[in-house]
């Protein structure tokens, strides 16, 4: 039974040391660009509809949670459904991986929205560019697995996201427009760097 388990263990070990040198193929390009239109319609709604997002930053978060957990939904469906194609026995393991490449960013956004929530919510104008450098870590920390060039869009967002604090430091005001845009512009960049890097036409996947 020892020599059993310790075989599955040796498996499962070499199964992991494959997927750590594949691609990851699992985003797809056109939902990852359809993740930046719900973030430019959360963007525009709030903006017709949120008279003041300074004066009600929870309706203003809980939009763009909404629109976070959609983006993940869709991203979850079509990622589980592209590694079953691309990478057939290695697919739970390369899910596995590509998620642990992101889970600390999302997780640290989470609590770090938590946290300004309970105990300084004065200063919540800070949550928009804090969360974009969130996900500028997280894209940084997935290059291993995706294409070298998706450093440009952990770049962008690395980039916006302190600009954005720049910008909010002046009015210490929430914008639907500050938020959205560098989301728009970063995941229909993101949407261009896969398609271009993986030399496929994605409608064909």
């Amino acid at each position: 039974m020892r020599d059993l388990d310790k075989a599955l263990a040796d498996i499962l070990a070499i199964r992991s040391q494959i997927a750590a040198g594949t691609a990851f193929r699992g985003y797809g390009p056109a939902t990852v660009a359809a993740t930046g239109g719900v973030a430019l319609l959360t963007a525009i709604l709030q903006f017709l509809w949120l008279d003041n997002p300074t004066a009600n930053p929870l309706t203003f978060f809980g939009g763009w949670t909404v629109a976070a957990l959609l983006s993940a939904a869709l991203i979850w469906t079509e990622m589980r459904a592209r590694s079953r194609r691309h990478h057939s026995g290695l697919a739970d393991a390369m899910i596995q991986q590509a998620v642990e490449q992101f889970l600390p960013a999302g997780v640290a956004g989470v609590l770090l929205a938590i946290l300004l929530w309970k105990f300084a919510p004065e200063t919540l104008w800070m949550l928009p560019g804090l969360w974009q450098v969130l996900v500028s870590l997280g894209v940084f920390a997935s290059v291993r697995l995706l294409p070298r060039s998706i450093a440009f869009a952990g770049a962008w967002y690395f980039l916006c996201g302190f600009a954005v604090l720049v910008l909010a430091s002046q009015s210490h005001a929430l914008s639907p427009w500050t938020m959205g845009l560098p989301f728009v512009v970063g995941q229909v960049l993101m949407a261009a760097l896969l398609y271009f890097a993986s030399g496929e036409n994605d409608v064909e996947d």
